[in-house]
């Protein structure tokens, strides 16, 4: 069972949040912030799998909490709930390393599909708002550091691309008709190998040297 921290200052939306993914059997709701602050006091005493994180909090922002969290807990994974106009605030938590956004206004099931994709090692990146984000991420610094002929095996350049698609773990093993485990010390040697820090950072520069073509 995954165990799931709504942090959100607004209480009728985490209780909304809350009944919407716990409909899943696989998913549970262990703990509940109104802001950054109160989330990093929860997590040095609570085991979370995963973060759905506001981004306009009082106190602490999502931003610099995120920023926070990766660097002392960065098995735990976080999604950004932001609303249309907030992509600059995506921008911003994508690079101190969220694992994606979702809108607000999402579906039901996206709330619980991006639960799932997430936990697998995917990247989520609505579309809507993707559309607005990744143009103006592929011209940070922080992703242009790594040189472009990289010394990376076919392997290695086929599992990138795919990563550079959002394909979980899971989808990239099944297919390429790999392991699990083998897909993950792979994309960790990439990662060392690009001087990249985070599998968002690699999809980014997925797309940024046309792999996902």
């Amino acid at each position: 069972m995954w165990k799931v921290m709504l942090v959100e200052d607004q209480a009728v939306v985490r209780q909304g949040l809350k009944v919407i993914l716990e409909q899943d059997k696989k998913i549970r709701v262990t703990n509940e912030a109104e802001n950054g602050m109160e989330a990093i006091k929860i997590l040095e005493k609570h085991h979370i799998d995963l973060i759905m994180m506001d981004v306009r909090m009082p106190h602490m922002n999502g931003i610099e909490a995120t920023r926070i969290i990766k660097k002392q807990w960065p098995e735990v994974k976080i999604l950004i709930l932001t609303t249309f106009n907030d992509d600059e605030y995506a921008i911003q938590s994508l690079k101190e390393g969220a694992d994606g956004f979702l809108l607000k206004t999402s579906e039901p099931d996206k709330l619980i599909e991006a639960v799932y994709q997430t936990m697998e090692g995917g990247m989520l990146l609505h579309h809507e708002v993707a559309r607005k984000v990744v143009p103006q991420l592929l011209k940070g610094d922080k992703l242009d550091k790594p040189a472009l002929h990289i010394d990376l095996s076919q392997r290695e350049l086929s599992i990138t691309k795919l990563v550079g698609e959002g394909k979980t773990n899971k989808e990239i093993a099944q297919e390429l008709y790999l392991s699990v485990g083998t897909v993950k010390n792979h994309i960790t040697q990439i990662l060392q190998k690009t001087g990249l820090r985070d599998r968002t950072q690699l999809a980014i520069y997925a797309v940024k040297h046309h792999l996902t073509d």
